[in-house]
Protein backbone atom coordinates (compact mmCIF):
# COMPACT_ATOMS: atom_id res chain seq x y z
CA UNK A 1 0.00 0.00 0.00
CA UNK A 2 1.49 3.40 -1.00
CA UNK A 3 2.06 5.87 1.87
CA UNK A 4 -0.77 8.48 0.05
CA UNK A 5 -3.25 5.41 0.30
CA UNK A 6 -2.18 4.50 3.71
CA UNK A 7 -2.56 8.05 5.16
CA UNK A 8 -6.26 7.69 3.18
CA UNK A 9 -7.32 5.00 4.92
CA UNK A 10 -6.10 6.08 8.08
CA UNK A 11 -8.01 8.98 7.94
CA UNK A 12 -10.99 7.04 6.86
CA UNK A 13 -10.92 5.21 10.31
CA UNK A 14 -9.82 7.82 12.37
CA UNK A 15 -12.99 9.64 11.06
CA UNK A 16 -15.45 6.70 11.65
CA UNK A 17 -14.00 5.98 14.77
CA UNK A 18 -14.78 9.67 15.68
CA UNK A 19 -18.56 9.30 14.51
CA UNK A 20 -19.26 5.92 16.71
CA UNK A 21 -17.61 7.35 19.27
CA UNK A 22 -19.85 11.08 19.17
CA UNK A 23 -22.76 8.72 18.71
CA UNK A 24 -22.09 6.30 21.66
CA UNK A 25 -22.07 9.34 23.60
CA UNK A 26 -25.51 10.61 23.07
CA UNK A 27 -27.91 10.47 26.19
CA UNK A 28 -25.10 9.07 28.18
CA UNK A 29 -22.72 10.21 30.78
CA UNK A 30 -19.20 10.03 31.17
CA UNK A 31 -17.15 9.11 34.31
CA UNK A 32 -16.33 13.02 34.92
CA UNK A 33 -20.42 13.41 34.91
CA UNK A 34 -20.87 10.77 37.06
CA UNK A 35 -18.55 12.12 39.85
CA UNK A 36 -19.93 15.45 39.54
CA UNK A 37 -23.30 14.85 40.08
CA UNK A 38 -25.11 14.76 36.58
CA UNK A 39 -27.87 12.38 36.34
CA UNK A 40 -29.55 11.93 32.95
CA UNK A 41 -33.22 12.77 32.33
CA UNK A 42 -33.51 11.52 28.93
CA UNK A 43 -32.13 7.54 28.49
CA UNK A 44 -32.56 8.28 24.58
CA UNK A 45 -35.05 5.18 24.63
CA UNK A 46 -37.95 6.07 26.06
CA UNK A 47 -39.87 8.77 28.70
CA UNK A 48 -38.54 6.90 31.76
CA UNK A 49 -38.24 10.00 33.86
CA UNK A 50 -41.34 11.80 31.98
CA UNK A 51 -45.02 11.83 32.97
CA UNK A 52 -47.96 14.13 30.86
CA UNK A 53 -49.07 17.15 32.78
CA UNK A 54 -51.95 16.24 35.01
CA UNK A 55 -51.40 12.55 33.43
CA UNK A 56 -49.13 9.21 34.17
CA UNK A 57 -49.08 8.68 30.70
CA UNK A 58 -47.59 10.71 27.77
CA UNK A 59 -49.46 12.43 25.41
CA UNK A 60 -48.41 9.76 22.33
CA UNK A 61 -50.59 12.09 20.01
CA UNK A 62 -47.78 14.44 20.11
CA UNK A 63 -44.51 12.62 21.49
CA UNK A 64 -42.24 10.46 20.84
CA UNK A 65 -38.59 8.82 20.76
CA UNK A 66 -36.69 7.99 17.71
CA UNK A 67 -33.21 7.25 17.17
CA UNK A 68 -32.44 8.98 20.31
CA UNK A 69 -34.39 11.74 20.22
CA UNK A 70 -37.24 13.28 22.23
CA UNK A 71 -39.45 14.36 19.10
CA UNK A 72 -42.38 16.68 19.31
CA UNK A 73 -44.40 16.44 16.46
CA UNK A 74 -46.28 19.15 14.21
CA UNK A 75 -49.73 18.85 14.86
CA UNK A 76 -52.49 20.42 12.54
CA UNK A 77 -54.41 23.71 13.19
CA UNK A 78 -57.63 22.33 13.68
CA UNK A 79 -56.01 20.22 16.92
CA UNK A 80 -55.27 24.00 18.35
CA UNK A 81 -56.09 27.25 20.03
CA UNK A 82 -56.35 30.43 18.77
CA UNK A 83 -52.81 31.01 20.27
CA UNK A 84 -51.15 27.61 19.07
CA UNK A 85 -52.00 25.75 22.40
CA UNK A 86 -53.07 22.08 21.52
CA UNK A 87 -57.18 21.76 22.87
CA UNK A 88 -55.96 19.21 25.22
CA UNK A 89 -52.87 20.52 26.32
CA UNK A 90 -49.44 18.36 26.30
CA UNK A 91 -46.63 19.27 27.76
CA UNK A 92 -44.43 16.53 29.20
CA UNK A 93 -42.99 17.35 33.09
CA UNK A 94 -40.09 15.24 34.74
CA UNK A 95 -41.37 12.83 37.37
CA UNK A 96 -38.81 14.36 40.08
CA UNK A 97 -38.71 18.20 41.20
CA UNK A 98 -35.46 20.37 41.63
CA UNK A 99 -34.81 23.37 43.96
CA UNK A 100 -31.33 24.58 42.85
CA UNK A 101 -29.99 22.71 39.52
CA UNK A 102 -27.78 23.06 36.75
CA UNK A 103 -29.51 21.98 33.09
CA UNK A 104 -27.94 21.22 29.99
CA UNK A 105 -29.79 19.85 26.55
CA UNK A 106 -29.48 20.27 22.98
CA UNK A 107 -32.47 21.28 20.48
CA UNK A 108 -33.35 22.00 17.01
CA UNK A 109 -36.42 23.25 15.21
CA UNK A 110 -38.46 23.14 12.08
CA UNK A 111 -38.82 26.60 10.26
CA UNK A 112 -41.13 28.55 12.46
CA UNK A 113 -41.54 26.26 15.54
CA UNK A 114 -41.57 27.70 18.53
CA UNK A 115 -41.57 25.85 21.84
CA UNK A 116 -39.53 26.02 25.57
CA UNK A 117 -38.10 24.65 28.14
CA UNK A 118 -39.43 25.75 31.54
CA UNK A 119 -38.45 25.10 35.57
CA UNK A 120 -39.33 25.54 38.70
CA UNK A 121 -42.79 24.70 37.15
CA UNK A 122 -46.35 23.81 38.67
CA UNK A 123 -49.25 22.17 37.17
CA UNK A 124 -52.32 23.80 36.57
CA UNK A 125 -55.25 24.04 34.93
CA UNK A 126 -55.95 26.74 33.16
CA UNK A 127 -59.33 28.90 33.31
CA UNK A 128 -61.77 29.94 29.85
CA UNK A 129 -64.18 28.34 27.51
CA UNK A 130 -61.47 25.45 26.98
CA UNK A 131 -59.74 24.96 30.00
CA UNK A 132 -56.42 22.81 29.55
CA UNK A 133 -53.72 20.96 31.72
CA UNK A 134 -50.89 23.05 31.56
CA UNK A 135 -47.64 24.42 33.19
CA UNK A 136 -46.75 27.65 34.85
CA UNK A 137 -42.78 28.58 35.39
CA UNK A 138 -39.83 30.13 33.98
CA UNK A 139 -38.94 29.79 30.86
CA UNK A 140 -36.13 28.94 28.52
CA UNK A 141 -37.23 29.94 25.21
CA UNK A 142 -36.78 27.81 22.31
CA UNK A 143 -37.57 29.22 18.88
CA UNK A 144 -36.92 29.51 15.28
CA UNK A 145 -35.53 33.41 15.63
CA UNK A 146 -35.57 33.88 11.60
CA UNK A 147 -38.73 32.25 10.49
CA UNK A 148 -41.29 32.84 13.02
CA UNK A 149 -44.76 33.86 11.93
CA UNK A 150 -44.69 37.00 13.91
CA UNK A 151 -42.13 39.78 15.24
CA UNK A 152 -40.34 38.82 18.07
CA UNK A 153 -39.21 41.04 21.11
CA UNK A 154 -36.38 40.63 22.70
CA UNK A 155 -37.50 38.73 25.70
CA UNK A 156 -38.91 36.48 23.19
CA UNK A 157 -35.98 35.66 21.28
CA UNK A 158 -33.87 32.05 21.91
CA UNK A 159 -32.39 31.46 25.31
CA UNK A 160 -34.34 34.16 26.53
CA UNK A 161 -36.10 34.28 29.97
CA UNK A 162 -39.72 33.99 28.41
CA UNK A 163 -41.07 37.64 28.30
CA UNK A 164 -39.25 38.77 31.79
CA UNK A 165 -35.25 39.01 30.46
CA UNK A 166 -33.85 39.25 26.94
CA UNK A 167 -31.27 36.61 25.75
CA UNK A 168 -27.82 38.96 24.78
CA UNK A 169 -27.03 39.20 22.21
CA UNK A 170 -30.04 37.33 20.66
CA UNK A 171 -29.06 35.89 17.55
CA UNK A 172 -27.02 32.86 18.61
CA UNK A 173 -29.57 30.16 17.54
CA UNK A 174 -27.95 28.17 14.66
CA UNK A 175 -29.79 27.64 11.53
CA UNK A 176 -33.05 25.74 11.25
CA UNK A 177 -32.15 21.80 11.16
CA UNK A 178 -28.98 22.59 13.12
CA UNK A 179 -28.64 21.55 17.07
CA UNK A 180 -28.07 23.96 19.65
CA UNK A 181 -26.81 23.30 23.41
CA UNK A 182 -28.11 25.23 26.04
CA UNK A 183 -27.48 25.39 29.73
CA UNK A 184 -29.39 26.68 32.67
CA UNK A 185 -28.37 27.07 35.96
CA UNK A 186 -30.92 28.36 38.94
CA UNK A 187 -28.59 29.02 42.47
CA UNK A 188 -30.31 30.43 44.94
CA UNK A 189 -31.76 33.54 43.43
CA UNK A 190 -30.13 33.65 40.19
CA UNK A 191 -30.71 32.59 36.80
CA UNK A 192 -28.55 32.25 34.38
CA UNK A 193 -28.81 31.00 30.61
CA UNK A 194 -26.52 30.13 28.25
CA UNK A 195 -26.77 29.45 24.18
CA UNK A 196 -23.95 27.70 22.37
CA UNK A 197 -21.08 28.58 24.87
CA UNK A 198 -22.16 32.11 25.41
CA UNK A 199 -24.24 33.73 28.63
CA UNK A 200 -27.14 35.43 27.60
CA UNK A 201 -29.07 35.97 30.87
CA UNK A 202 -27.85 36.64 34.31
CA UNK A 203 -30.46 38.29 36.50
CA UNK A 204 -31.47 37.98 40.39
CA UNK A 205 -34.94 37.32 40.40
CA UNK A 206 -34.90 39.24 44.06
CA UNK A 207 -33.79 42.49 42.83
CA UNK A 208 -35.36 45.70 42.07
CA UNK A 209 -34.77 45.31 38.37
CA UNK A 210 -36.40 41.98 37.89
CA UNK A 211 -39.44 42.71 40.04
CA UNK A 212 -39.84 45.56 37.64
CA UNK A 213 -39.67 43.41 34.88
CA UNK A 214 -41.92 41.18 36.55
CA UNK A 215 -44.80 43.56 36.97
CA UNK A 216 -44.52 45.07 32.87
CA UNK A 217 -44.69 41.19 31.78
CA UNK A 218 -47.61 38.78 30.87
CA UNK A 219 -47.08 36.83 34.54
CA UNK A 220 -47.87 40.53 36.48
CA UNK A 221 -50.61 39.49 38.28
CA UNK A 222 -50.44 35.76 38.40
CA UNK A 223 -50.06 35.12 42.50
CA UNK A 224 -46.45 33.88 43.36
CA UNK A 225 -45.55 33.38 39.99
CA UNK A 226 -42.19 33.80 40.44
CA UNK A 227 -41.78 32.34 43.49
CA UNK A 228 -38.90 30.12 44.20
CA UNK A 229 -39.65 26.44 44.66
CA UNK A 230 -39.42 22.64 44.39
CA UNK A 231 -40.50 22.38 40.86
CA UNK A 232 -40.84 20.36 38.08
CA UNK A 233 -38.84 20.48 33.98
CA UNK A 234 -41.17 20.98 31.60
CA UNK A 235 -41.00 20.97 27.54
CA UNK A 236 -43.25 22.82 25.86
CA UNK A 237 -46.13 21.77 23.70
CA UNK A 238 -46.56 24.75 21.25
CA UNK A 239 -46.61 25.02 17.15
CA UNK A 240 -44.25 23.70 14.95
CA UNK A 241 -42.10 20.41 15.32
CA UNK A 242 -38.77 20.09 17.49
CA UNK A 243 -36.08 17.76 18.80
CA UNK A 244 -34.45 17.55 21.99
CA UNK A 245 -31.62 14.91 23.35
CA UNK A 246 -28.64 14.99 25.64
CA UNK A 247 -30.83 16.36 28.42
CA UNK A 248 -29.13 16.25 31.68
CA UNK A 249 -29.02 18.08 35.09
CA UNK A 250 -27.32 17.95 38.40
CA UNK A 251 -28.60 19.05 41.75
CA UNK A 252 -26.80 22.31 43.49
CA UNK A 253 -26.55 23.69 46.59
CA UNK A 254 -27.37 27.26 47.77
CA UNK A 255 -24.91 28.16 50.62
Amino acid sequence: MTKIKTHFFIAIVIGFMAGALGASALNTLTAEEKAQGWQLLFNGKDFTNWRGVGSESIPIRLWSVKDGLICKEDVPKSATLADGQPVLGGDVITRETFLDFELVFEWKVVQGANSGVKYNVDEYLSAGTHPTRATLGFEYQVIDNIGFAEPLTPKQTAASLYDLAPAKPGNLARPVGEWNQSRIKFLGAKIKHWLNGVKVVDIDISSAAFVADLAASKFAEIKGFARKKKGHIALQDHNGAYWFRNIKIRELSAK
